[in-house]
């Protein structure tokens, strides 16, 4: 017997990953240069150097067993403490080595959460579009629903009215993710604010907590003077998924963690869930070199320049040529508004160019698509031209 659900997944990879894995033959015939792939999140910026150092310094110890043995499942204490240090420092907020649940990425982190939280096919999640399609797969997978709140295009902030109008008896949480992949906004603190009233009085009307569901991989990715505000500190019943994916360039390594703050309603219950979930999942002991490499660059910031200078040469560019696009506040991602009005048919008249953009349907906005735009700059001043003719061809 096989599991018909999960033999659809393996053999039908998600758009963004189709997407790469058909550059990589393109590259493989045209050659690199030939080919302008915009599909993948997959840094181009080194990891720093403080990166390297540690791990070379991990290894040159001689301890194997600390080195490449098991930790304690929920990672080990060292590391824990130190990101938990860490949260307290930059935020002002309660944390301890006991909130903390370390992860191999924030997939492991979302998928722990959604197990903790769902209680059967009748338990629903909402997430904002534009959203990462993932979430519906991680929600599915755990016996649970996606909802979808639809995107304010003009903003990208929260549609309250639509968010109000799906929450119910069912739901146990509202994902959000800010920085957003795909569109790069933050959300404001006036847009967590409201949000948090809204859950606040719709957790009483339903007599149960409703918890934020907070994505947090890009939180390090900001540009100019944007501020990124820490959820839990706007609404207790916050559960964090961080990744250092993109903050330290590690996307292959897979480390991450769960933060379920000490004032979170039922919060010693909702950690021991995530535990057991991690558990079921075998998601247990995360690498243990890394949670050696992130204890040691706690404090470690991301290299921004290369991604700045991308996003303004192609927004500077597509916007002269007549494209309208969200303003990036952060992550490395371009929601642009595709001017036939059909992403996918845009992101297909894209790749007769050898442009690989991501069509915005799997987002929640079928009329946009997506520029990844953490490349090598030369891969965008090569693009920039091809999505000149693109416009011109529409």
């Amino acid at each position: 017997m096989i599991n018909k659900k999960n033999l659809k997944l393996g053999t039908a990879r998600s758009a963004i990953r189709e997407l790469f894995e058909y550059g990589k033959k393109q590259k493989a015939l045209l050659g690199e240069d030939k080919v302008f792939d915009f599909s993948l999140g997959n840094p181009s910026t080194p990891a720093p150097k403080e990166v390297d150092l540690a791990i070379r310094e991990i290894i040159a110890s001689g301890n194997s067993v600390l080195t490449h043995g098991y930790t304690s499942a929920q990672g080990s204490l060292e590391t824990r403490t130190a990101i938990a240090n860490a949260i307290k420092q930059k935020f002002n907020t309660e944390a301890s080595a006991d909130d903390i649940y370390i992860t191999c990425g924030a997939a492991a982190a979302l998928c722990t959460v959604f197990g903790a939280l769902a209680e059967g096919f009748d338990t629903e999640f909402i997430a904002i579009a534009p959203y990462f399609p993932e979430y519906k797969v991680f929600v599915n997978g755990q016996g649970a629903k996606l909802q979808v709140v639809s995107a304010d295009t003009k903003d990208f902030q929260i549609d309250f009215n639509a968010l109000e109008g799906l929450i119910n008896k069912n739901t146990a949480g509202v994902i959000i993710n800010s920085p957003n992949n795909p569109s790069g906004t933050v959300y404001s603190k006036k847009t967590l604010e409201t949000l948090a009233e809204i859950l606040t009085r719709k957790s009483k009307e339903v007599g149960h907590t409703i918890y934020i569901i907070s994505d947090e991989p890009y939180r390090e990715l900001v540009y100019s003077d944007t501020i990124v505000p820490f959820v839990p500190t706007i609404y207790k019943n916050t559960i964090v998924c961080y990744s250092y994916s993109k903050s330290l360039s590690l996307p292959g390594e897979r480390i991450g963690y769960v933060y379920v703050p000490a004032f979170c309603e039922n919060a010693n219950e909702v950690y021991a869930a995530i535990a057991g979930a991690g558990r079921a999942m075998g998601y247990v002991c995360a690498p243990s070199l890394l949670q050696q490499v992130i204890a040691k660059c706690i404090d470690v910031k991301p290299n921004l320049e290369e991604y700045k200078v991308n996003r303004n040469l192609l927004v500077d560019a597509l916007t002269s040529y007549g494209y309208e696009c969200a303003s990036p506040d952060g992550a490395f991602y371009l929601f642009v508004k595709a001017p036939n009005g059909d992403g996918n048919a845009f992101a297909e008249l894209a790749k007769t160019k050898n442009v690989l953009i991501v069509p915005g349907e799997s987002f929640g906005c079928k009329e946009f698509v997506r520029i990844s735009y953490c490349v090598d700059t030369k891969t965008v001043k090569g693009a920039l031209p091809l999505f000149k003719e693109l416009i011109e061809e529409c």
